[in-house]
């Protein structure tokens, strides 16, 4: 009688978790709507922590920039703090990886350059356009030293992280899984330039700039495979109207 026959097990499969790239989205439709429910609760309580504790501080100012960013900034730790649990306890994925944060520091100067280049192209087109100076609220909190100086650090550091991890991180590449890189970075830059729709009083010529460089992020972040790429080029493109505006008195968009 012969012995059975025993048939040793391959080695295992790999995993989802293990094929995925980095920057390739794993989430769904379902996850983007918990990120977006979770946005209102979290700025809301940042908002009223921030108020609180500035009032037993007893910060007394003639400006409320230093507020309003406290609140901007913690609404933002909290709502990535989220995403963080969504993607680190649903899927068992990091959270800087799975966004496409990846290659921060390559060809840094040449990114640099790209979004000054790009502020001024929308300079241009927003010329064309013959885009209106408007009285916008962003204007009046730069009003001191202070308020200029916390705006324009927000403005080339924090904020262009936060939102190309929200929208070219995490949304356009949903998006263009789905309805191809086109779509995707078309439909993700639409969303980022509403956003800022109420800093421009919805003037629809600022709308459509905003959606050009937005589409201009979603492309760095779509021929990089870099969240951080795009966050560069934003930050520098943020950097040039800002300071074109500090010298000058006026948007380059107007």
């Amino acid at each position: 009688m012969s012995e059975p026959e025993i048939t040793l097990p391959g080695p295992p499969e790999p995993s989802q978790a293990q094929t995925i790239r980095p920057g390739e989205p794993f989430w769904g439709y379902a996850d983007l709507f918990l990120f977006l429910a979770a946005a209102v609760p979290s700025l809301l309580a940042a908002a009223l922590a921030a108020k609180s504790v500035f009032l037993l501080l007893g910060w007394q100012a003639h400006t409320q920039t230093p507020v309003l960013l406290a609140s901007q900034f913690l609404g933002y730790l909290l709502w990535f703090a989220f995403l963080y649990g969504l993607l680190r306890f649903k899927y068992g994925r990091p959270f800087w990886s799975s966004l496409g944060w990846v290659g921060l520091g390559e060809r840094l100067a040449a990114r640099l350059m790209a979004g000054v280049a790009l502020a001024f192209g929308i300079a241009i087109a927003g010329a064309l356009l013959r885009t209106p100076d408007i009285d916008m609220p962003m204007k009046r909190l730069l009003s001191d030293p202070l308020s200029i100086a916390l705006i324009g650090i927000t403005a080339a550091t924090i904020g262009p992280v936060c939102e190309e991890i929200a929208f070219r991180g995490f949304l356009m590449p949903l998006l263009a899984r789905t309805l191809g890189a086109p779509a995707g970075i078309l439909l993700s830059a639409v969303p980022f330039a509403l956003l800022h729709g109420p800093q421009y009083g919805w003037s629809w010529r600022h709308v459509v700039l905003i959606t050009a460089a937005g589409a201009a992020f979603g492309y760095t972040r779509h021929r990089t495979g870099s969240t951080a790429a795009a966050a560069v080029v934003h930050a520098s493109y943020n950097a040039t109207f800002f300071l074109a505006y500090v010298f000058y008195g006026k948007d380059l968009r107007a």
